[in-house]
């Protein structure tokens, strides 16, 4: 269960700031869509109302620094335990897009949200977002992320069983919304940590072609250097 989260104001006495049930889940698209960063900034939104084969539509569709794709499903008026088998059916969808698929939805997405903005490809908003160039194999894995201002204890119980058990990237991230006078703020809280989704991978995302680069450590002693050269790594001392 995530960390329950309480704000008071502290100028003026301690006043507790009231949590406001408002319609955070309809206004919340609009408000990831304008700056994504607030749920990850490693985020990048290529996609929104995404229409897939089976006929349904993905909320938001993102991709991370790594050019994998991220599901975000917004809970809305749904059931908790629909949420969670409709974020699963996209997750099988998503896992088929090729890249060209994608450069596409991203194009898409530009022409009906943005249209006020120039066309760019997704490989030089990519480079522009994270500063480095897309890397050659685009999704190869993919992360489902329910979004809600919370969840009840059975579907939370299914989402770590998931995760746990079998290894999907599944999370939830919860949003919700304080209210002081007139004033609103938005707070954030993540269901598991977005490190734990991501740990793991390396078995499974080491598979690729070498990209060519080599990295080097200097200042070791001629022990480690020695070690290095016989398992293959650059290494040096602080020799000539």
């Amino acid at each position: 269960m995530p960390l329950e989260l309480g704000v008071w104001r502290i100028d003026a006495g301690l006043k507790p700031v009231d949590f406001s049930p408002l319609d955070i889940e309809s206004r919340l698209e609009d408000i990831l869509d304008k700056d994504i960063s607030i749920a990850s900034p490693n985020w990048l939104v290529i996609g929104r109302q995404v229409r897939t084969e089976h006929g349904q539509f993905v909320d938001l569709l993102v991709i991370d620094r790594d050019a994998n794709l991220v599901v975000l499903e917004l809970k809305r008026d749904k059931t908790y335990r629909d949420i969670v088998a409709q974020v699963l059916d996209y997750g099988s969808w998503v896992r088929e897009l090729k890249d060209d698929q994608i450069a596409q939805i991203f194009d898409e997405y530009q022409k009906r949200w943005h249209k006020d903005q120039a066309l760019v490809s997704i490989d030089e908003t990519f480079k522009k977002k994270f500063g480095i160039a897309m890397p050659d194999e685009m999704n190869s894995t993919h992360e489902l992320v329910v979004v809600a201002s919370s969840l009840d204890p059975s579907t939370e119980r299914v989402v770590r069983y998931l995760a746990d058990e079998y290894g999907v990237r599944i999370n939830a991230v919860f949003f919700r919304v304080f209210q002081d006078g007139d004033r609103e703020y938005l707070s954030r809280a993540w269901f598991r940590d977005p490190a734990e989704v991501t740990a793991g991978l390396g078995e499974e995302t080491a598979t690729g072609e070498w990209n060519g680069e080599y990295y080097a450590s200097f200042g070791y002693d001629i022990k480690v250097v020695r070690d290095g050269l016989e398992r293959g790594y650059l290494v040096a001392d602080g020799g000539s």
